[in-house]
């Protein structure tokens, strides 16, 4: 191959950076200088051509003609035409040109492109009398124009088309992950040492099952490039394909050696039709009885039959859009880290979300978090050990301890509210012999709820949040009145109970919400009543009613007493008791 040396740019998603420099100092290259988004470096055609086909996180790899002045787009068409474009292109090649970037003299990058394009074009008419083809798809040369305050590079695109384009996706998915990002996500996370010891990997949440089969073509050896037909440099003047299809051989080798020793590969997913997409994928990638796709509930996630050894759990969760949506994700994101503390113990997690108010929801603390730009989201890549001391085992601890796990700043103005009012409460209730009553009403602005006091469990009712409220936040503060209430009141957690309240329609707060069918025994003036704090919005006995309990058994003796909506009899019981 062609031993000199040559200027390159590779790009990557932002915050990728890193890993692609760790990539292409393997690849040869020399001079790595990395910024957010892309890594300047030196290398031979051959380097060039390995970071093509082997990069996994690079987006393109582009082979640098010239940096050229561009503080005016008169400067830059005339120094882009003074370039021998004849080194680059054939005689009927066809030509592509893009741009990015801009200053206050190119200020659109369709126009940076125009005259990138008409500059080549007019160098080439000079030159041979003829101009090239303009090809918009494909082209035999895509050149790039990128533009940086008064200076501007011009480049040779030879990857000619994205690199997260691996060439095995036959369906997208919902919000797919791109597959340079995913590549980018398994290195940051350690996957090929573990991968190399043979340890399985699971995606709880797999969708297109980008994700498992990058980290199955990590394992096995698998370049990146190798199903790519089309390439930028393929009709580059200077090319010969000798030297490429001996780079291809070698790959086609390494494959083969690699499926040999492929590990364990588990995706699952809720939706049946995310299931048949990995599954599609995943034959498209050569894996079709080498990867296990499931249709599985993430609160059934648990080691597959047959695994022995501990390997890594990595997933994408959803983030949501909307704020209906994040508070519902709430949940998604409790369950996933209820079952990594259960199941998982010893294993490796990488979770990757785009709303780092829901990892907080997982409860584990993250020994490493990494920043990724998924296209213009700010992304989290959390990494965990599952079940080390200091993590979920040290939350189990304090619940068992009767302490508050990780309340939030305002948790402490709740705990005070809420004592307070206990013990002005309290006096009233042992004078009036009360043993149910209400302790707290939404006192607070940020900690919208009802607690109750049934002898000794707590009823919590949350008042739904607007949906200007942060739900994510909202959810925290939630968590904050549960376990304070349940330390205030000097009762077990699981004698806490929740409802949410929210505005019902017809008879929709009578309707059965759970079917526990457990009841607890109270009491009020002298009487024995059952509540059921589980099973309904409502628990039966209306504490605002107690004086009108009170009355009608003051005026019931002698009545013949009519309950038209009954309900649960309490007020029934309170005219037998007055002798109706």
């Amino acid at each position: 191959m062609n031993d000199n040396v040559r200027y390159w740019i590779a790009t990557a998603p932002v915050g990728a950076a890193s890993v692609l420099a760790e990539e292409l100092a393997h690849f040869g290259a020399s001079d790595i200088r990395e910024r957010s988004h892309d890594v300047k470096f030196q290398g031979t055609l051959e380097v060039g051509y390995r970071a093509c086909l082997w990069s996994r996180t690079a987006t393109r790899v582009l082979l640098s003609v010239a940096s050229i002045d561009a503080s005016s787009s008169k400067n830059l068409f005339d120094a882009v035409k003074r370039i021998d474009w004849r080194e680059h292109l054939r005689p009927g090649a066809t030509l592509a040109c893009d741009c990015s970037g801009g200053n206050e003299s190119i200020r659109h990058t369709i126009y940076g492109s125009q005259l990138l394009q008409d500059a080549v074009c007019d160098n080439l008419r000079d030159a041979t009398a003829e101009r090239p083809n303009i090809k918009p798809e494909r082209p035999d040369v895509l050149l790039h124009l990128h533009v940086e305050g008064p200076t501007a590079l011009v480049s040779v695109d030879f990857s000619g088309e994205s690199l997260h384009r691996r060439g095995y996706r036959v369906e997208a998915g919902e919000a797919p992950l791109k597959e340079n990002l995913a590549a980018a996500i398994l290195l940051r996370a350690g996957w090929p040492k573990l991968a190399a010891s043979g340890a399985p990997l699971i995606d709880p949440m797999c969708g297109s099952g980008t994700l498992l089969i990058e980290g199955a073509w990590m394992a096995a050896g698998i370049a990146p490039g190798l199903l790519r037909t089309y390439w930028g440099f393929l009709g580059w003047k200077p090319f010969q394909r000798g030297p490429w299809e001996h780079l291809l051989e070698e790959a086609r080798e390494r494959r083969e050696t690699g499926m040999r020793s492929l590990p364990s590969l588990y995706g699952f997913d809720l939706d049946a039709r995310a299931v048949a997409t990995a599954r599609a994928n995943a034959r498209g990638a050569g894996l079709s009885g080498r990867a296990v796709f499931e249709r599985r509930e993430l609160s059934s996630l648990a080691v597959p039959a047959g695994v022995s050894r501990p390997g890594m759990v990595v997933t994408n969760p959803p983030y949501g859009k909307r704020l209906g949506e994040v508070a519902e994700l709430v949940e998604v994101y409790e369950a996933l880290g209820q079952r990594l503390k259960s199941s998982f113990s010893g294993w490796e997690a990488a979770v990757f979300t785009g709303n780092p108010e829901l990892g907080a929801h997982l409860g584990l603390r993250a020994h490493r978090t990494n920043v990724f730009f998924n296209g213009p989201i700010e992304c989290r890549l959390l990494l965990f050990h599952i079940g080390q001391v200091g993590e979920w085992q040290g939350t189990e601890r304090q619940h068992k301890e009767g302490t508050s796990p990780e309340l939030t700043a305002g948790a402490p103005m709740f705990e005070n509210r809420l004592r307070k009012n206990l013990k002005h409460i309290r006096r009233w209730a042992a004078r009036e012999d009360v043993h149910c009553y209400r302790v707290y009403d939404a006192d607070l602005p940020e900690y919208a709820a009802a607690v109750d006091v049934y002898e000794d469990w707590a009823h919590v009712q949350e008042y739904a949040a607007p949906a200007t409220i942060d739900p994510v936040r909202a959810r925290r503060r939630l968590k904050d009145i549960l376990a304070v209430t349940a330390q205030v009141l000097e009762i077990p957690p699981a004698h806490v109970i929740l409802k949410v309240r929210r505005q019902q329609r017809g008879t929709e707060q009578y309707q059965r919400q759970r079917d526990e069918g457990r009841f607890l025994e109270v009491h009020e003036g002298g009487l024995r009543l059952l509540v059921n704090l589980t099973d309904y919005l409502d628990t039966g006995l209306f504490l605002d009613h107690r004086p009108l309990r009170g009355m009608i058994r003051e005026l019931a003796q002698g009545r013949r007493f009519l309950n038209l909506f009954g309900y649960t009899g309490s007020a029934t019981v309170c005219a037998a008791a007055g002798g109706a």
